[in-house]
């Protein structure tokens, strides 16, 4: 059984954001980071789901974003599915907003959405790993003075499963954005 990583709640997400603009780096940057950990937040993405999204799996609607998920842990059958996102209230904290800031800023037209930086920030064809969504959750987390070692890639899924949970959704609501397939596994990521 998996070691119980600490869920990123809202607090968490917004004081990552946070830290994210004070950095002193460039625009790009930090538009990157917050893409992907917004987008990741309220999604309830598995990293590796995350890491694998092509710009060819967007689709802006008036009402948000739908992404689609080509294959995952829990699909057998490789029939994907697709995962819905509202615009949020707050522009700052919007996924889809600061998606669009970063597609914009990095004109990525086409190919991995979320890519590495090379020397000099220059962004490279390659896509982030599994392990670099762990690495920069954690080091938000610090740089928040928050302790990071409970916390992984992981935590941005269980948080988003607990936060929505929290407001009042139901399982099978937080299935659907999740892919569990089982109310026991949706129930162990909503922690109390």
């Amino acid at each position: 059984i998996q070691k119980g990583k600490k869920p990123i709640l809202i607090n968490e997400l917004k004081a990552i954001i946070k830290s994210i603009n004070q950095q002193k780096v460039k625009e790009i940057k930090k538009l990157r980071d917050k893409a992907l950990i917004l987008i990741g937040f309220s999604g309830g993405f598995r990293r590796h789901e995350l890491v694998s999204l092509n710009h060819e799996d967007l689709d802006f609607v008036s009402e948000g974003l739908k992404i689609i998920i080509k294959k995952s842990k829990t699909d057998q059958f490789g029939e994907g599915s697709i995962k819905a996102l509202p615009y949020f209230d707050n522009p700052e904290y919007c996924p889809i907003e600061t998606l669009k800031k970063w597609l914009s800023i990095s004109n990525i037209t086409t190919g991995p959405l979320f890519r590495r930086f090379s020397k000099g920030l220059r962004l490279s064809e390659k896509r982030l790993t599994d392990q670099s969504v762990a690495l920069l959750i954690k080091s938000y987390l610090n740089l928040a003075g928050i302790e990071s070692k409970n916390y992984s890639g992981h935590s941005l899924r269980s948080g988003f499963a607990t936060t929505t949970a929290e407001s009042g959704a139901d399982e099978r609501s937080i299935m659907a954005m999740t892919g569990h397939k089982t109310t026991q596994m949706v129930r162990r990521y909503i922690k109390e």
